[in-house]
């Protein structure tokens, strides 16, 4: 089942390096309480990725902040080595996003949002989304329909949608 506006995300564990290693980090309690912005995309160091998806929620992070945002989660089928190697490497984590792991495409396959493409490599990766979730619950929902773009789910899409 593919993820829609209204629905309430499943509890996932994601992981994130931490000072000691690889963390575990409970989706739910990101989300309690809270409005968050969360992206997907095919992989780490990937073209669209790295030239464009991750760029467009580093230059809207301050105006997200201002509408209430209280973070900004990028997801992605890597492990959490990668992530964070990634994150340095584009300056998202200075940026101030979170850099999370979907190691084994639990989450992303859960929410129906995985696809593969193994002619170039990917097996059960993320296809490009954005959405916004206030509580929980899914308010704005973008998915792109070709994993190499990044229009619909850009951070500007989003934050427009927003108004």
């Amino acid at each position: 089942m593919t993820i829609k506006t209204g629905d309430t995300l499943p509890a996932a564990t994601l992981l994130q390096m931490g000072e000691d290693g690889p963390a575990q980090v409970s989706l739910s309690d990101k989300l309690t309480n809270r409005k968050v912005v969360i992206f997907g995309l095919p992989g780490a160091y990937t073209g669209t990725c790295s030239t464009a998806h991750v760029p467009s929620f580093m230059i809207t992070h301050d105006d997200f902040k201002a509408k209430g945002v209280d973070e900004i989660i990028c997801i992605s089928v890597n492990d959490p080595f990668v992530m964070k190697a990634w994150g340095d490497a584009t300056g998202a984590i200075d940026a101030g996003i979170t850099m999370l792991a979907d190691a084994e495409s639990a989450f992303t396959t859960e929410i129906g949002m995985n696809f593969s493409a193994a002619p170039v490599g990917f097996v059960n990766r993320s296809k490009r989304y954005s959405m916004l979730v206030d509580n929980g619950v899914i308010t704005i929902l973008n998915a792109e329909a070709n994993p190499g773009e990044c229009e619909i789910s850009a951070g500007e899409t989003l934050l427009e949608a927003m108004e």
